[in-house]
């Protein structure tokens, strides 16, 4: 999938950049700070619900690939209706009314479960699409993302695929799904770093928190980017430094990064002298 990695600085190491809420810069930064790299890095776009990091990095796609996950495909000439199969499954995906029996593709996580508990062979695999994987080059960075099927509510399998791809040597950034559900776990569950972008805002505290809260259930390493420093207030600041959680960088607030932003450009395109603060804070982080 185009350049390999080197080594050097990021050597074999995986850096999730997330938030606790959207709209706090976290694209921009992922995608800005793949831009600093000194060398090949790769960057996997997890926010498969609404991908926006190839706006920012304009990649050339080369591969695309349909993901699919496994479903039941009721059999009911072999069926005897013991129910099983309806009360294993925790998200109601099959259901049965006397002698008549549904499933709900839709509803399906594909844990398998009925197929382990029917005897009687009257459950088939069938495949549901749930997105597209795209992959290719963006200069040096070899970019990867996914975009879930209008109306799929299920995105975790589509990080998985993506994921997949990764390099396993390298420097890798990965841009996570806002929030802190089950999209964001996937995410960082296998991450060495976990760069969060916050604001100075009360809902930017709040959502922060919540996020280095699941971290440290999972001993995340993780620091803090401050985005529109010079707005709002300093509850992030104090509340980061009664925490031991470092703030590693702050960006003001800057009308050009915003209208750049409107255009589709980076931080680096947009404002040239954060060049050296971003690669500064990704070496600081890769030490």
């Amino acid at each position: 999938m185009g350049l390999e990695p080197a080594g050097g600085v990021g050597e074999n190491m995986r850096i999730a950049v997330a938030s606790g809420k959207g709209g706090t810069g976290k694209t921009t930064v992922s995608t800005s700070l793949a831009l600093c790299a000194p060398g090949p890095v790769q960057y996997l776009d997890c926010d498969v619900e609404e991908p926006n990091g190839h706006i920012f990095l304009n990649p050339e796609f080369s591969v695309a690939e349909h993901c699919e996950v496994t479903i039941p495909r009721i059999v009911e000439a072999k069926c005897t209706y013991c129910g099983k199969c309806r009360d294993i499954c925790r998200f109601r995906a099959i259901t049965m009314f006397g002698k008549t029996i549904m499933s709900f593709p839709e509803l399906c996580h594909s844990c398998r479960g009925c197929f382990l508990v029917c005897e009687d062979e009257a459950i088939a695999e069938d495949k549901r699409e749930i997105g597209l994987l795209e992959a290719g080059q963006a200069g040096e960075i070899n970019f990867v993302h996914g975009r879930t099927r209008v109306g799929e509510a299920m995105s975790v399998p589509l990080i998985k695929a993506v994921k997949k791809k990764a390099w396993k040597d390298g420097l890798v950034i990965l841009d996570a799904p806002p929030g802190t559900s089950c999209p964001f776990v996937e995410t960082v569950n296998d991450v060495d770093f976990v760069l969060l972008v916050t604001e100075p805002t009360p809902f930017g505290l709040h959502d922060l928190k919540l996020a280095v809260e699941v971290l440290l259930n999972f001993k995340k390493p993780c620091g803090v980017l401050v985005n529109r420093a010079d707005l709002g207030d300093d509850r992030v600041d104090t509340w980061c430094r009664e925490s031991g959680i470092p703030i590693l960088l702050k960006i003001p607030f800057e009308r050009g990064i915003a209208e750049g932003y409107a255009k589709g450009r980076n931080l680096v395109e947009s404002q040239p002298d954060l060049r050296k603060p971003l690669e500064n804070l990704l070496r600081e982080i890769c030490s």
